[in-house]
């Protein structure tokens, strides 16, 4: 299982992990004993902010969609301490936060992109923000990536190709994926495997590309 951004309640998880052999892989409730697949989210994070302040970024803006999952809060934590340990001012009001509603992120992200205090750098924390990123930055001219460095934790397939090709956080989805099968077949055939006990982390990658002026 991979929780839904909308979870709020876990009770009906809770008495599924009780009934039958289970494992969360990427989205995970923390605070639940159960196996767990993840990934680096705060470390990858840390070093993604890390590389927009070294691209020469000062007013960084991170892209929030859910904060009911242990991975969103993860990645802002991550952000959070990468501008802090920067001396970079106005941490808080760094995080934005978006909706699941197409025409909302519309209204913010062109909102923020006309603001007074445009961002030079974004780091958006779903790859669905990327398109309007992309869209109103071309209709109000701010060029990506000299106005406007852009980074996305993402595995759109089509990354290299967008114009500028984007630098994404790729996650090990594939991994994570067969590994949870693994454990999950382990406790299957053995009855004295602690399947609740499982927790692997599966490393991220910072793929470095044109949106954020790398060279290919």
């Amino acid at each position: 299982m991979s929780v839904s951004s909308e979870t709020t309640d876990n009770a009906h998880i809770e008495a599924l992990n009780n009934a039958v052999p289970f494992v969360f892989f990427d989205r995970a409730i923390e605070q639940m004993q159960a196996a767990k697949i993840t990934t680096n989210d705060f470390d990858i994070s840390f070093d993604a902010t890390n590389h927009l302040i070294e691209c020469g970024c000062e007013n960084i803006k991170f892209l929030s969609i859910s904060h009911s999952l242990s991975i969103n809060e993860k990645r802002m934590s991550g952000f959070t301490d990468a501008m802090r340990q920067a001396d970079l001012d106005g941490v808080n009001s760094n995080i934005i936060n978006c909706s699941n509603c197409v025409d909302d992120n519309y209204k913010i992200l062109n909102d923020l992109l006309l603001s007074g205090e445009r961002p030079d750098g974004i780091i958006a924390s779903v790859e669905k923000l990327i398109a309007p990123i992309y869209s109103i930055s071309e209709e109000l001219k701010i060029n990506i990536p000299t106005d406007l460095k852009v980074l996305c934790f993402s595995n759109l397939p089509l990354a290299h190709i967008l114009k500028p090709s984007l630098t994404t956080i790729t996650q090990p989805a594939f991994e994570m994926g067969k590994m949870a099968a693994t454990v999950l077949f382990k406790a299957l055939e053995k009855s004295s495997f602690n399947l609740k006990k499982e927790s692997i982390v599966v490393p991220s990658v910072l793929i470095k590309r044109g949106s954020t002026g790398h060279k290919l």
